[in-house]
């Protein structure tokens, strides 16, 4: 604030470090006002198709992590087929094969989705198997012996125990998959959050820019508290040793 104060002092129209007003007005321009163009009101309408994609890229990895983890974790033919696969992938930098997925899914959304699945699905996917691999094998021992079934021992017993490690990886993949996301979007779009803010830089524009950036930052941070809560509400019987936060 002193920054921006400073600079105003020297020229009252500076735009680099906006001052109070001129990020209240900048914020009522893109949250209260209607675009003269489209008729929308432009930052729930970035916010809305953004959050479509997210909503897409982290639900897909999540069910995709959930199932091959659960069998690359108990089926060693399983895993000794697609785990070298998979940590090949989650080796490989996303943003390094975003012009290939330009061209071979388009600029559409499929890309931007695909963007985010490879980004994050490998590592859920890897964590999941860890954590699988890591129950005693005295429990699928007994399970087996008292007669179930593969399907059953994963149900029963395997997936109410890496449930709960399944949402901490969603938290702990968020703000990769916000990266992802957001560099998609500058890239090759025509709406979202991460869109506007590369447009506006253009012009230098930090009265919208830096509003569009603290709200992305609250939206991510929404997400985190509500898988958290999540966590609590549907795992009572997991408590972490440090009340302070489940996970990092």
């Amino acid at each position: 604030m002193s920054a921006s104060i400073a600079r105003h002092a020297e020229n009252e129209n500076d735009r680099l470090l906006p001052d109070m007003t001129q990020l209240l007005d900048g914020i009522h321009r893109v949250a209260l006002e209607e675009d003269k163009r489209t008729g929308d009101i432009i930052l729930w309408t970035d916010t809305a198709a953004s959050l479509r994609r997210l909503a897409w890229g982290v639900g897909i990895s999540a069910t995709s992590g959930l199932l091959f983890g659960i069998m690359t974790g108990m089926f060693p033919l399983f895993r000794s087929s697609f785990a070298p696969p998979v940590a090949i992938l989650s080796l490989i930098p996303p943003m390094a094969i975003l012009p290939i997925l330009f061209v071979m899914c388009g600029l559409g959304e499929v890309s931007k989705v695909v963007l985010i699945v490879l980004g994050i699905a490998p590592v859920i996917i890897r964590d999941m198997q860890g954590r699988v691999q890591d129950l005693p094998h005295e429990q699928l021992i007994k399970a087996q012996s008292l007669g179930a079934s593969s399907w059953q021992i994963a149900v029963r017993v395997v997936l109410p125990q890496v449930l709960p490690r399944l949402l901490d990886a969603l938290r702990l993949s968020l703000g990769a998959a916000w990266l992802f996301l957001i560099s998609a979007e500058a890239i090759a779009a025509e709406d979202g959050l991460g869109y506007r803010i590369f447009l506006l830089r253009r012009y230098l524009a930090m009265d919208v820019i830096l509003p569009y950036v603290a709200w992305i930052t609250l939206l991510a941070w929404l997400m985190d508290r509500s898988l958290r809560a999540l966590h609590r509400w549907a795992f009572p019987w997991l408590r972490s040793t440090d009340d302070a936060g489940d996970a990092p």
